[in-house]
């Protein structure tokens, strides 16, 4: 596997070469001083470059990176729309073991890059564009303090969709009640977890993309209960996994009520005494 010195001596060697590139930004985790350093961590680069039509015309250019395994270019995906405007990335996974996300910026969006992420660093700045480069910190991907609105949101949105899922269950739709499992009672704890997180650390806390630093502040028995809710290999383990993950909102969201001085609303307290009928039923009928 290529060291880091040889990856970042290939994007730099190239950008200097290149005339169509005039900076170089690096972003993600490999510029922030807080995640520690591992060899699957990704190489997130930026070119911004004054012509991008003939770079993404003719990609033989992308090979003097190393032997790809594969490559993604989102922008191009018919899956999901294109939400970066005129940005593009090439997402490449080289046989090595390394990965470089190299996403391309017109030299006139210069500015709207700068400020779109706190953990930007300058490689190379050919014009001396930048009169002070960034020091990367960690601002832009803190926890936002939820409004008052948006707790209510997230609480209405976790108990009106509650029922679906006992709903599913009954009717032994087992791939309907995951999914909306998982998909939507999950990310509305994760999120009241993370904002309690938040909360804590005075809205001053990054916790990575998809979560993935939540673990580290969350206690042994808080740990284990969430990582029960993922057992879903079953209709019982389906309804064990929806009452449990009821019971951990209830006591996260409380508990952001009361740090923040939201109202919690109510919803909870019908909607719990009709799932457990559906259970019942579930039980009676099977």
């Amino acid at each position: 596997m290529r060291s880091e010195k040889e990856m970042m001596d290939l994007v730099i060697d190239f950008a200097k070469a290149e005339d169509r590139v005039r900076v170089v930004g690096m972003n993600g985790s490999r510029t922030n001083t807080n995640v520690k350093k591992d060899h699957f961590q990704d190489y997130d680069i930026v070119y911004i470059v004054t012509e991008m039509d003939s770079l993404l015309q003719n990609r033989e250019w992308l090979d003097y990176f190393g032997e790809r395994m594969i490559m993604q270019t989102p922008e191009e995906s018919s899956l999901s729309p294109a939400t970066l405007g005129n940005w593009f990335t090439f997402l490449m996974q080289f046989t090595d073991g390394n990965r470089i996300d190299l996403m391309l910026i017109p030299l006139e969006e210069l500015d709207s890059y700068m400020q779109n992420d706190s953990l930007t660093r300058i490689v190379v700045d050919k014009d001396n564009l930048i009169a002070t480069p960034p020091i990367p910190d960690e601002s832009s991907h803190y926890v936002k303090r939820p409004t008052a609105q948006q707790f209510t949101d997230s609480c209405n949105e976790f108990w009106w969709v509650s029922p679906y899922i006992a709903k599913g269950l009954c009717r032994g739709e087992f791939l309907y009640a995951t999914n909306h499992l998982d998909r939507v009672l999950r990310e509305e704890l994760l999120r009241m977890i993370a904002w309690n997180v938040g909360a804590e650390y005075y809205f001053k806390v990054n916790l990575g993309a998809a979560y993935k630093f939540l673990h580290h502040y969350m206690d042994a028995n808080m740990l284990e209960s969430l990582q029960e809710t993922y057992q879903l290999n079953s209709m019982d383990k389906c309804w064990n996994g929806l009452f449990l993950m009821q019971k951990l909102f209830q006591q996260q969201a409380k508990k952001l009520a009361d740090r923040l001085e939201f109202n919690y609303p109510d919803h909870f307290e019908k909607v719990i005494p009709y799932i457990q009928k559906l259970h019942q039923e579930f039980h009676q009928g099977s």
